[in-house]
């Protein structure tokens, strides 16, 4: 998941996702970005297990998975955790 956070493009998509689902053609006009590009992104934010998707008519419909939020929360926690007993 961090991997798939790890690009600016991909972390407007996530930004623009947590405003609530967004239909492909939103998110190709909000980001100015070809749609084989925002396809390329799409795909690795669903690897991931951040974004799932939805078919209506011809448009595909994307969200966030909260469960994959939770589970960033929960390992950056960990992290600030340790990090304030280490040096903190």
């Amino acid at each position: 998941m961090f991997h798939a956070l790890s690009d600016e493009t991909r972390l407007r998509i996530v930004a623009k996702l947590l405003n609530g689902e967004q239909c492909v053609c939103n998110l190709t006009s909000a980001l100015d970005a070809a749609q084989s590009r925002l396809s390329f992104h799409m795909k690795i934010l669903k690897e991931s297990g951040l974004v799932t998707d939805r078919r209506e008519g011809r448009w595909i419909h994307y969200s966030i998975v909260p469960e994959a939020v939770r589970e960033i929360q929960k390992v950056l926690s960990g992290v600030a955790e340790q990090a304030s007993k280490c040096c903190g």
